[in-house]
């Protein structure tokens, strides 16, 4: 059963660059579908929305599954996913020039790790990770297509979650059919291990766990903000203070939900936006003017051999500087210690601290 009426023949947008394909639930968001699966038991999924869908071609729906634009109780699914009944399917219909930008792109990529089933990327500060308007092509995606053309098979080219396109670090990929299930399911199941390197304004406490849930700005619909429960999703976020400046200070977050710009939000609500983030009302520091954030270490069993991996990532040349500016510590990702956040290891930097 369909919610509402939409005028999905024009391609009404939401954003592509809130979907996440691991984040279970995403009904909450107005420019959404919602369909009852139950007529459609045994059939592929394509070929269900064509019929629940008329004005929208069956072409139109296999290029929205291939955007991850149609999730199946959260998640985004494979083109081969055949409906059982008894799931919620949420669809976002998306314009034409959304449609056109699954193609390849001829764009530089740090991979850190490459096997059969799992790549993990370095992200770059200014690379966008999947199409959203006004970044419908020259995206990570985009870039994983001219690479790895077999990619194409996969939603979003593989891509598991995301990182904002002024957020540095890492960022997995799956390589395979199975490894796009799996790994899709570890982070909804909160087996992924996910920490972030930031600089605050202000001192936050020593540690801290943010539980807040998160939604959109009933007040600005580009921007995230904490919710009541019944219009936002659940969202935890762990800290762990570093190193204090004058008035900043070095953290470490860990992530136990995945929800869109859930550190930077959850950081601005309690008063400690992140240095350069003028989104959430963080300020620039001298050159440094995007937000100080990196995904510095990813931790994960394999999805096909099991083996736990620990995978890091050096802080930007851009960080580096903000903290020499800030006398900060630079300090170095360690592995995660299994209880609590760890102690990073630290070197000093240059210049009287």
């Amino acid at each position: 059963m369909r919610d509402r009426q939409v005028d999905y023949s024009q391609g009404a947008c939401v954003s592509a660059d809130q979907f996440d394909p691991a984040a279970p639930g995403q009904a909450s968001d107005p420019e959404s579908l919602r369909f009852d699966a139950l007529a459609g038991v045994g059939q592929r999924l394509d070929r269900f929305l064509a019929s629940v869908l008329p004005d929208v071609s069956r072409t139109r729906i296999q290029r929205w599954i291939a955007l991850a634009a149609v999730t199946v109780d959260g998640q985004a699914v494979l083109p081969r996913y055949r409906v059982r009944g008894i799931e919620t399917i949420e669809v976002w219909p998306m314009p034409t020039e959304a449609e056109r930008s699954f193609e390849p792109d001829d764009i530089a990529l740090s991979i850190i790790h490459e096997d059969a089933d799992l790549m993990v990327i370095d992200k770059p500060v200014g690379l966008v990770a999947h199409p959203a308007p006004g970044h419908w092509r020259g995206t990570l995606m985009n870039a994983l297509l001219h690479a790895r053309p077999d990619s194409a098979r996969l939603p979003r080219a593989g891509i598991i979650h995301r990182l904002d396109k002024d957020t540095s670090g890492l960022l997995m990929v799956a390589r395979s059919e199975r490894a796009f299930e799996r790994l899709s399911a570890a982070i909804a199941a909160r087996t992924v291990s996910r920490r972030y390197f930031a600089v605050t304004q202000g001192v936050p406490p020593e540690r801290l766990t943010i539980e807040a849930p998160i939604g959109r700005d009933p007040r600005d619909r580009l921007r995230m903000a904490v919710v009541s429960a019944d219009r936002g999703k659940a969202a935890t976020t762990h800290i762990e203070r570093l190193s204090v400046g004058d008035r900043v200070a070095s953290i470490e977050c860990r992530l136990e939900t995945g929800r869109t710009h859930q550190i930077r939000v959850h950081l601005a609500s309690r008063g400690h936006p992140l240095i350069g983030d003028s989104v959430y009302g963080g300020s620039p520091r001298g050159d440094f003017d995007r937000q100080a954030l990196h995904a510095w270490c990813l931790e994960l069993d394999h999805p096909v051999s099991g083996a736990r991996l620990q995978m890091h990532s050096a802080l930007p040349a851009d960080i580096v500087s903000l903290l020499d500016a800030l006398q900060l510590p630079v300090p170095v990702p360690v592995p995660a210690s299994g209880s609590g956040l760890p102690k990073p290891a630290v070197r000093p930097t240059r210049g009287k601290r």
